[in-house]
């Protein structure tokens, strides 16, 4: 039996629409509706304008997995020599991630000035420290967590909880790609394996899939299964994929929320152009014998994370928007990571070592190709780890301080902001939350942190929450 409706109910419901129809014009006409969305099919990579005009077209970030010690690589501090022994006091309940508090214990390395500015670097960085009049050292930023997983997902994404996109899902949501034959977001990781919390570092959580990093292996071919078969044409491999994209567009219209098979089709094209331009990008041997051992490459030490670094380089030359690089890998946490829980003299002097002149080399090599102007470096870790003991020799971890230092996009080098305690147990003058980190680092980009937003679950989302203030000594001209 037909059912049909009031003629009261059809105005009431009729009216409702209308109203919110000119509900919607007025907040249009006032600028407070969400700004429309980026066409994800197929569109994603494509260049778009930034809020404002950037001071850097593409980040390195350089992350330390495991948790350097910042009181014993930049951030010094004599009272930890004076008090040797003694139990860390007037600090309130300290909270360690293993066993019990140990007392207080003086760096095993020696730290000196470098540079016109005066910047107090540790001995084990001596290639790093001739790059001091270039570097913005922050040794007051502190994290939320003492654990090694939340801790990466915090500086990858503003949160400590999976599920949420990281910085370089946004940047690449912001601006897209300068080169549509390369990925916009990039990750390389340590030969000896990935980062502590794996994927979601680099995952794009709630946007569309196609905004998350594109992984690059560290040695041997960069990317697997790059190119066809030999027995297959041009011509027949072209056939396929058009083939292919007309099945998965027909299942995309009958499922249009599913972002992942729109981020396949995006990646099978992808993968296409990529086979004439991505091995030229990542060839290194194409690289000059002198910029090959500027980056440490004949040195079988230094040569894995200065392969890292070299790819780096050539991708951001080529116009891919942001490069994650991982030092340390969970092969074996106390060896392969710079976790240094049993003795902080023998883990950091040997990561150190891998580390310190490839990064000298690629500073030196961005100033000397014109890019540091336009690239933003970021070094960075997890945490920095505690001033007190350990095992006797050892250190734990510590999220209340840690030492991030930034370089290139025309910041202002030969600079320390904000400072530790005595201790370096907290960050005491300009604390710096990892918010702030990420909403200067879009700033840099040329993006404003509280306008760059995706709608998700009914709510404007963004990179850095409700939080966020930028660092003035970093984002000023």
């Amino acid at each position: 039996m037909k059912r049909f409706r009031s003629r009261r109910k059809f105005l009431f419901e009729s009216c409702g629409g209308i109203s919110g129809l000119g509900l919607a014009l007025l907040l249009d006409r006032d600028g407070l509706l969400a700004a429309p969305p980026v066409d994800c099919a197929g569109k994603s990579s494509a260049a778009r304008k930034p809020h404002f005009e950037p001071r850097a077209k593409s980040v390195i970030s350089l992350f330390m997995s495991g948790g350097v010690s910042h009181v014993d690589t930049f951030d010094p501090k004599p009272a930890l020599a004076k008090y040797a022994g003694q139990p860390l006091t007037g600090k309130g309940d300290i909270v360690v991630r293993q066993g019990n508090p140990g007392p207080l214990m003086p760096s095993p390395f020696s730290f000196r000035k470098y540079g016109q500015s005066g910047m107090d670097i540790s001995e084990i960085f001596p290639q790093i420290a001739s790059h001091a009049d270039d570097l913005a050292l922050m040794r007051s930023v502190k994290g939320q967590s003492n654990d090694h997983v939340q801790a990466h997902y915090e500086l990858a994404t503003g949160m400590i909880r999976m599920g949420f996109p990281s910085i370089g899902s946004w940047v690449t949501y912001g601006l897209g790609s300068e080169n549509q034959n390369l990925p916009a977001f990039v990750v390389i990781y340590d030969a000896h394996g990935g980062p502590f919390g794996g994927p979601a570092n680099w995952g794009s959580g709630f946007m569309p899939a196609s905004y998350q990093g594109t992984v690059l292996r560290p040695s041997g071919m960069p990317i697997i299964d790059l190119q066809p078969p030999p027995d297959v044409t041009p011509v027949e491999q072209r056939a396929g994929l058009d083939l292919l994209m007309k099945l998965n567009e027909k299942d995309a219209e009958k499922y249009p929320g599913n972002t992942e098979l729109t981020a396949r089709i995006e990646s099978y094209e992808l993968a296409y152009r990529m086979q004439s331009c991505a091995p030229e990008a990542v060839d290194v041997t194409a690289e000059t014998p002198a910029t090959r051992k500027l980056y440490g490459l004949d040195d079988p030490v230094t040569e894995p994370f200065g392969r890292q670094c070299l790819m780096a380089r050539r991708l951001v030359e080529r116009g891919v928007r942001f490069v994650q690089l991982y030092h340390g890998g969970l092969g074996n946490q106390n060896v392969d990571t710079w976790d240094a829980h049993t003795d902080v003299k023998d883990n950091h002097s040997r990561h150190a070592a891998e580390v310190d002149r490839p990064i000298s080399g690629l500073l030196t090599d961005l100033k000397a190709s014109g890019l540091m102007d336009s690239t933003l470096v970021v070094w960075q870790g997890e945490f920095g780890r505690m001033p007190i003991s350990q095992r006797g020799v050892g250190r734990d971890h510590n999220p209340g301080a840690m030492s991030i230092w930034m370089a290139g996009a025309r910041i202002r080098g030969g600079q320390v902001i904000g400072s530790s305690d005595e201790f370096g147990y907290k960050a005491e003058e300009q604390p710096i939350t990892i918010h702030d980190l990420h909403a200067s680092i879009l700033n840099l980009m040329g993006m404003d942190h509280t306008k760059l937003t995706y709608r998700f679950n009914g709510r404007d989302m963004r990179l850095t929450d409700v939080y966020g203030d930028l660092i003035p000594q970093i984002v000023r001209a």
